[in-house]
Formats: C-alpha cells, sequence, structure tokens
C-alpha cells in the first residue's frame, strides 16, 4: 500500500471516529459515554487500512454488481463499528433492528457508489 493510500486511510478513520464521538456526544452527553465507546473508536483506523485496496479495485471494475460488492466490502466493517458503537448506547437498543439498518444502509450506499464511480466506458454497448 502506498503512502498516499495509507495515510488517506488513516485520516479517514480518525475523522469518521472523531465525527461519530462528536454526534453521540451530542445526543447523549460526553459525560455519559462510557470509556468503551472511546476505546471502539480506535477501531475505525484499522477498519479503514485493510479494506482501503478495495475502493480503488471498485472504481476500475466495470461490472456494476461486483462494483457495488467490492464497494460494500469496503465500507462493512467501518460502519459497522460506527453504527454500533452508537446504537449500542440507546436504552432501547434492539441488535435486529440495528442489524436490519445496518445491511440496508450498506447495500444503498454500495449501489449507489457503484453508480456514480462507475469507471470510463463501463455499462456502454
Amino acid at each position: 500500500m502506498n503512502a498516499v493510500v495509507l495515510r488517506t486511510a488513516l485520516v479517514t478513520g480518525a475523522v469518521i471516529g472523531v465525527l461519530n464521538i462528536v454526534f453521540t456526544g451530542i445526543q447523549y452527553g460526553f459525560a455519559e459515554l462510557p470509556v468503551w465507546f472511546y476505546l471502539a473508536q480506535l477501531l475505525l483506523i484499522p477498519a479503514m487500512v485493510l479494506p482501503m485496496r478495495l475502493f480503488p479495485q471498485a472504481a476500475v471494475t466495470p461490472d456494476y454488481l461486483r462494483r457495488a460488492g467490492l464497494f460494500a466490502m469496503g465500507w462493512a466493517v467501518p460502519y459497522a463499528i460506527y453504527k454500533f458503537s452508537a446504537d449500542a448506547l440507546n436504552p432501547l437498543f434492539s441488535p435486529v433492528s440495528s442489524l436490519a439498518s445496518y445491511v440496508v444502509l450498506v447495500l444503498v450506499f454500495a449501489l449507489l457508489f457503484a453508480a456514480i464511480r462507475r469507471p470510463p466506458g463501463a455499462g456502454k454497448r
């Protein structure tokens, strides 16, 4: 992995973690956030580094469903950490509804990114 991609992954993971802390802190109060929540945000850094190679590969994949699958795999773990760490703080936490909304949103984003990030010449016959 080259230095630019690694730096992008590290910065992206850190920014997503900070945003999750800010949004969740505003929602529940910063004093109410447990230590494990802050520590879970540190998992976003390796969670962005490991699948980062999937995004450039997805951007050049001509087949729409394969491209959507690569985007889904790339966002699956970071979004899971982001979503489930915040959802678990809710006193009315429902694992089934949280998982269902997670799967739906990952699919929507994967299909959206696959449509937006179509490589030149893909889809033309």
